[in-house]
């Protein structure tokens, strides 16, 4: 008898090791589902505090008009900032402002001041200045998104068409920073935000103009950080790959490509950003007093270490996919 007895509590033990194994099953699902939801809340929370954080504070946009600007103003306009709405073109801007204003609350939102702003036309920008300091008497927000890109061959590139690129991507930020600043020292507060490129740290082949721009831009906003830390002025910068504001292509069969390594960093490098995620990432920097935000994937990274710590291997990649190109031409 004692032998079955034996087996029987064999069973029996057998049957609560399983018993007690099946909860062990469901742990991973459970800690998916709890940091799911404390993934949410903090999503909410950070909502609710960067509502708080630029309620009232005045808020300007250089290129309201364009793709990121106008997710900018509806998120800082939902915030409830005053907003100074910049823009090339009047129509644009009476469009937006009748999209921001037209469902919203008067009692929770302000109606955003408009402002006739070109980069390009730099005899205008001391009435510019005037008109935005004007708007409210101060500036606590300043967000410099314009910027114009250039595609081709260096000998193909007039000096007069630097010199746009130039303008509208360094003069023109760098010199309503500068009409703007005194108020921001004399109140001993403010922030102004670069969105540039990853290409102010990286260049790649046939973007000359535009690298060199914001090659330019992004040191003189490196610069200001330091000289302006004093006053408690924060200076953040934004590099983005592009802004992706089309629609996703159609699946089509791939090309062979003569230099594999070559084509896959520079689908990387020109991998975009949804103008979206740009806006809220933006407004989290401007809640967060991020200085310096690399918004991109890793292959554009890498190439920003090797840009660093191995240029030449670098170099010879870049170079690799020039030639691939000029033989597809």
């Amino acid at each position: 008898m004692n032998a079955p007895q034996s087996v029987a509590c064999d069973h029996k033990a057998g049957a609560a090791r399983e018993n007690m194994a099946l909860p062990s099953v469901m742990v991973l699902p459970m800690l998916i589902v709890v940091a799911a939801g404390l993934y949410y809340i903090y999503k909410e929370v950070m909502q609710f505090m960067s509502k708080s954080l630029v309620r009232n504070k005045v808020v300007v946009i250089t290129d309201a008009v364009t793709g990121v600007g106008t997710e900018c103003a509806h998120l800082f306009h939902k915030a409830g900032a005053r907003l100074v709405l910049c823009g090339s073109s009047w129509d644009k801007l009476e469009s937006l402002f009748d999209s921001l204003t037209n469902d919203a609350d008067p009692r929770e939102t302000f109606a955003p001041k408009l402002v006739i702003l070109d980069f390009s036309d730099m005899d205008s920008m001391e009435d510019v200045v005037a008109e935005v300091l004007e708007s409210y008497g101060c500036v606590d927000v300043l967000i410099c998104n314009s910027s114009v890109k250039l595609k081709a061959p260096v000998q193909s590139v007039s000096l007069e068409l630097d010199r746009n690129i130039m303008d509208i991507n360094y003069f023109g930020p760098s010199t309503l920073v500068k009409g703007v600043l005194p108020t921001m020292i004399s109140r001993r507060s403010g922030h102004v935000v670069l969105v540039n490129s990853i290409q102010g740290r990286l260049a790649i082949p046939f973007r000359s103009s535009y690298a060199a721009s914001k090659h330019a831009v992004q040191a003189f906003f490196d610069c200001l950080r330091a000289e302006v830390e004093e006053y408690g002025i924060v200076v953040s910068t934004i590099s983005h790959t592009f802004i992706d504001a089309s629609e996703p292509p159609s699946v089509e069969a791939p090309a062979p490509k003569p230099n594999a390594l070559a084509a896959f960093i520079a689908s990387q490098l020109t991998h975009g950003v949804r103008p979206s995620v740009l806006a809220n990432e933006i407004m989290q920097t401007v809640n967060r007093k991020r200085k310096e935000v690399v918004l991109a994937h890793p292959i554009p990274r890498v190439a920003l270490c090797l840009r660093s710590l191995f240029p030449p291997f670098l170099f010879a990649v870049l170079a690799a996919g020039v030639k691939d190109s000029v033989l597809a031409e």
